[in-house]
């Protein structure tokens, strides 16, 4: 193979358009191929990166991730673009280091690259290897991604590593923000090589193309360059793909090889030789240690898969069985397990896809197959003026259920794991123990690094959707699997705990901090009635009992019947909102059922009195036949009652105010026309 002398560097810093349409690749790819080469015609690589002595791989001295960022010299002078050449974007290498921190967690960059070979099921593909490898030029481990895809032509490659640039449109392929490639590998090491091997219009080629942030930072670049070199293997004799001038494919040759893995050309070339005739293979070495030294990825742990290291488990100390249990639950293993990770990661099984993670096919896995008494809700999100198709929520009792308190829903979208047991009710709540509900969400869009999802009203809006869910459902169900009806959470005595300021979970109302309960943890306080009117016409409650905003809540022990103290607790449809009306007022319930007519109904709570239970039963917490439990529930559902009618009200007002504005201007209109007419009678009076 023919080697040229010297050349600059191709730079991938070139804006491309993210919204070219796919019949104008070939357009753009050569646009890009020439406008790069040309950009970089008069900035000469320093000639210490280009020595062809090859010498011992070199490494970042700091190797931890989160401050391998910190002591960047940045340069002052930017250098001039030379005379007659475009200007363009200047991307400093510290840039590679600070996108990747998007990713706080090393699984979910994993999954990023994962996503990329699911992508290329729709160009063939059938399988995406997840390996680990001892380089044998310093015998440190490298972590491998290798899928029979497509693979990527010259252009194809140069988009990869573009920072931004995105060719996927399609309602079925993952990726789409054209940064994932970047973030995932400068994620998980700090040096990346792409082997890519594809098939075009009759000409096949191969490519190389090296990511480095050693590199980057070790020759003080002030720009992200990316060494790259194409082979054309269309004939017997594959030759070099030269563009512009010949002397530049053996000067990035030289530069793979000092700063990659492999010390010889023959090496280098070696890697395509399980390729085959398409696909692709990504190499991440000098893989990031944590605060110990050790290597963030534990690869010793088990032979089959690929762990981050469990402080937890880790820390010697003596544990109860069911935390053991706890732990061997998948809702506790996907942290720290890849292959438990890696299971759930996709909604719908692969037919002819198989992500093999250290030689063994993993097993999907959706636990919405294994719930007990699973009931399958319709979701139909709403936005102003756009039609979404509903969505089925299935939701059920995990299998451990109700031994282990593990609740949540795994929110999917485009059929990709975006949050894993997503805890939507009320923390220090036993509510909801046991449910776990699965659903895709493709009407909300997710955050760059695909573990959460934008903070939109609809997001809101399910999340209202799915804490309701859960509550009815573990109402009623949860006796069916061995919760107690009334002593949910209440096993334990209560221990009292003086009035302190407000926590975090605390929030204000009517000008007050009002702390929020959660039903499990208190419930409605037992006041005896006042002196004075009947019953049929109470008189408000004692002004030392009430705080404003919310029914007097107290936390009570079963065992001895004594409070800890007294809060208020606003109704839980209001707790979602940062407003609370004002004209809120406390109420207590009582036991009567509420008549509502049809007619336009001015809702005014008032203070109900509760009455004292009658004698004392077995479970302590029994009023008037109906246990506090129970009657809370029924509080709950009258709040939704309250609010649904405000709304109708506020709808109706609304009406009247626009009917009003209507009629006003009528009215200026008529006034009008009369001033018209008028002046036409004169008009033709004086005629």
């Amino acid at each position: 193979m023919h080697h040229m002398a010297k050349r600059t560097v191709a730079d991938v810093v070139v804006v491309l358009d993210s919204d070219s349409d796919d019949e104008h690749k070939g357009e753009v790819g050569e646009a890009f191929r020439s406008s790069s080469t040309t950009l970089m015609e008069d900035r000469l690589v320093p000639s210490t990166i280009v020595d062809t002595t090859v010498t011992h791989r070199e490494t970042l001295e700091c190797r931890s991730f989160w401050k391998a960022g910190e002591n960047f010299a940045i340069a002052k002078d930017v250098t001039p673009t030379a005379p007659g050449m475009l200007e363009h974007a200047r991307v400093h290498p510290k840039f590679l280091h600070s996108n990747a921190t998007s990713h706080k967690w090393a699984f979910g960059a994993i999954a990023e690259l994962l996503d990329n070979a699911v992508d290329e099921i729709q160009n063939g593909a059938t399988f995406v290897k997840i390996d680990k490898i001892d380089l044998a030029k310093d015998n440190s481990p490298a972590l491998v991604f290798q899928d029979d895809g497509a693979g990527m032509d010259p252009d194809g490659i140069r988009k990869c590593m573009s920072l931004g640039y995105s060719s996927k449109k399609s309602n079925t392929t993952i990726g789409q923000y054209g940064n994932g490639f970047k973030t995932s590998t400068m994620r998980l090491g700090a040096d990346a090589i792409v082997f890519t091997r594809s098939t075009r219009g009759g000409k096949s080629t191969q490519s190389i193309g090296l990511l480095s942030y050693t590199f980057l930072r070790r020759t003080g670049q002030d720009d992200v360059i990316v060494p790259m070199i194409d082979i054309d293997t269309s004939s017997d004799l594959p030759q070099p793909i030269i563009y512009g001038n010949p002397e530049d494919w053996s000067t990035n040759l030289n530069i793979l090889l000092k700063w990659s893995p492999f010390s010889t050309e023959d090496e280098l070339l070696q890697q395509f030789e399980d390729i085959g005739t398409h696909g692709t293979k990504v190499m991440i070495y000098n893989l990031w240690l944590n605060d110990e030294g050790l290597y963030e990825l534990s690869f010793d742990e088990e032979d089959e898969d690929i762990r981050l290291r469990d402080e937890n488990a880790l820390d010697g100390k003596r544990v109860a069985s069911v935390t053991l249990e706890l732990r061997s639950h998948i809702s506790y293993r996907f942290r720290h397990s890849l292959k438990a990770y890696i299971s759930m990661l996709y909604l719908k099984k692969f037919k002819n896809f198989k992500i093999i993670l250290r030689g063994i096919p993993v097993e999907q896995f959706n636990i919405a197959d294994e719930l007990r008494y699973p009931e399958t809700i319709k979701y139909k999100p709403h936005a102003a003026a756009v039609e979404y198709a509903a969505t089925e929520i299935k939701v059920g009792f995990i299998k451990e259920a109700p031994k282990l308190p593990v609740c949540g829903f795994n929110v999917y979208h485009k059929n990709r794991l975006i949050m894993p047991f997503w805890k939507v009710t009320l923390g220090g709540s036993t509510k909801g123990n046991g449910v776990v509900g699965v659903l895709e969400a493709n009407f909300i869009e997710p955050a760059h690094d695909k573990q959460d999802f934008e903070r939109s009203s609809l997001f809101q809006r399910l999340e209202a959707r799915l804490r309701k869910i859960i509550l009815d459902y573990w109402s009623s169900r949860s006796e069916a699997v061995g919760y107690h009806p009334d002593l949910r959470s209440h096993k334990s005595k209560s221990t009292a705990v003086p009035d302190q300021p407000p926590s975090d979970n605390s929030f204000a109302l009517g000008g007050e901090r009002i702390l929020e309960c959660s039903a499990s943890q208190a419930e409605i306080s037992q006041v005896p009635p006042p002196a004075g009117p009947s019953q049929g016409n109470p008189s408000p409650l004692p002004s030392d009992k009430i705080s404003q905003g919310g029914p007097i809540i107290r936390e009570i022990s079963l065992s001895k019947g004594t409070s800890s103290r007294t809060v208020a607790l606003p109704p839980p449809h209001m707790r979602n909102f940062t407003g609370v009306r004002n004209h809120f007022q406390p109420v207590q319930l009582n036991t009567q059922p509420v008549q509502l007519n049809h007619q336009p109904v001015q809702l005014i709570p008032q203070p109900v009195q509760l009455n004292p239970p009658p004698a004392a039963t077995e479970s302590g917490d029994n009023l008037d036949g109906k246990s506090a439990y129970k009657l809370s529930e029924e509080n709950i559902q009258l709040f939704l009652e309250c609010e649904k009618y405000a709304k109708k009200e506020n709808e109706m007002e609304q009406t009247v105010r626009n009917l009003e504005k209507e009629l006003e201007e009528a009215k200026s209109k008529c006034a009008l026309l009369a001033l018209l007419v008028d002046a036409k009678k004169k008009e033709m009076q004086e005629v």
